[in-house]
């Protein structure tokens, strides 16, 4: 019943988790696109009021203005909508989602013995310094260097080196999957604490000001926006880590923190091209399509990298005992389905059989093995997934084994 209502836990907070996000990375996005698509006002009254900025835009059936006051508007309304409950919520549903699949369950997940074999309280403890200290370094970095002459390159610069660090750490201390997930749930909280720490808190100060009569600031909106544009930079290198979980051949590559680094690359490199493309427009800047083609053009070199070594069909495997003793056999024109099932005896039924069995999945007898073929194939075959971690060493030769089976119909007829 345990994995049952972990299953469920799973799947609800990721649900909320996608939905918030959606929300989130939405708004950011369009407030990106706003920035970069304001012209100045023509009506004289706007300037008046001090508007530095304008857009018409038609939507749905209807025509927009919104308008920009570079500093402070000359009187708040009586209703003002905040944008920080969408990035609350992210975080909040992420890492209790986080703590469900990986922390909850870190001997299983989180740790690969082959890398780092520590306890379970231990990995945690890193895992979670992990967002603490990459937060920390990063927000003294765009405090040390931000405003400074050039700051912006400083710190992207900057920034990128301790992301790749951080990438490198994780991937040669965590398990493949688990790694690449820290690293995306890591950036993800620092784009969170911008929004606690720095965004939200100048916009009171702000509106603090104007209610007071006092001068505003304008410290705090260029600090504001600042982080902003970093939060939108982040956005799709951690929407990679955060799906590559599905994807086996790019976290168990042997080079896997190198392919982490590349792709969260070349999607900050794309974002850059959205982010200019509006300027570009309106002439404020150069064609930005020089960045979209520098991450398109890394993406397909990952491709080439990472492309699979063909490899030879043996015309036979010399006999051996367990289940590598069934391929033997089954090589040789034998039973099938018993060398299967020796190979699933092995590798599978302390996490699938009689004693234990996770994710509600039993696979000690003909039955149940012919019900999950298909997962079973994928899992082992395609992906890669299983053995999580593959702790119990199933080899190639098994998996390929197992392909065969599933291919010529997956028959459990002894």
């Amino acid at each position: 019943m345990e994995s049952y209502f972990l299953d469920w836990a799973n799947l609800l907070l990721r649900w909320v988790h996608v939905i918030t996000a959606i929300a989130w990375i939405g708004s950011s996005f369009y407030f990106v696109f706003l920035d970069s698509s304001l012209t100045p006002p023509e009506d004289d009254d706007l300037k008046k009021q001090g508007v530095s900025g304008e857009l018409w835009a038609v939507h749905g059936g209807g025509f927009y203005h919104p308008v920009k006051f570079a500093v402070s508007p000359p009187k708040l309304p009586g209703h003002l909508h905040w944008f920080f409950w969408e990035s609350y919520s992210t975080w909040i549903s992420g890492f209790a989602l986080f703590t469900v699949s990986y922390l909850y369950s870190a001997s299983t997940y989180l740790i690969d013995k082959s890398r780092m074999d520590w306890a379970p309280a231990t990995a945690i403890a890193v895992a979670l310094a992990f967002f603490v200290v990459f937060w920390l370094l990063y927000d003294a970095i765009c405090r040390i260097f931000g405003q400074k002459k050039n700051g912006d390159a400083i710190v992207g610069a900057l920034v990128l080196v301790l992301v790749c660090v951080a990438s490198w750490l994780a991937c040669h201390w965590f398990a493949g999957r688990a790694a690449f997930l820290l690293v995306g749930a890591m950036i993800a909280t620092s784009m969170s604490a911008n929004v606690f720490f720095w965004i939200i808190p100048g916009q009171r100060t702000v509106i603090s000001q104007i209610k007071a009569g006092q001068p505003v600031d304008p410290i705090h909106g260029k600090r504001g926006k600042q982080r902003s544009v970093h939060n939108t930079y982040f956005t799709l290198p951690v929407l990679f880590a955060m799906l590559s979980n599905h994807y086996s051949f790019t976290w168990s590559h042997p080079q896997n923190w190198l392919v982490l680094i590349l792709m969260m690359f070349a999607g900050a490199a794309i974002r850059q091209f959205f982010v200019m493309r509006h300027g570009y427009k309106l002439g404020r800047n150069g064609n930005p399509l020089p960045y979209a083609l520098v991450g398109v053009a890394v993406i397909l070199g990952a491709i080439v990298w990472m492309r699979p070594a063909p490899v030879a069909t043996p015309a036979a495997v010399a006999p051996v005992s367990g289940a590598a003793g069934a391929i033997a056999s089954s090589a040789s024109g034998q039973n099938d389905y018993k060398s299967v099932q020796a190979v699933l005896e092995q590798r599978c039924y302390m996490c699938h059989g009689e004693q234990v069995q996770m994710k509600n999945l039993r696979l000690d007898s003909p039955d149940n093995v012919k019900q999950h073929a298909q997962a079973i194939y994928q899992q082992a075959v395609v992906q890669k997934l299983m053995p999580m971690n593959n702790a119990t060493g199933i080899t190639d030769a098994e998996r390929a084994l197992i392909g065969r089976w599933f291919e010529a119909g997956a028959s459990t007829v002894p």
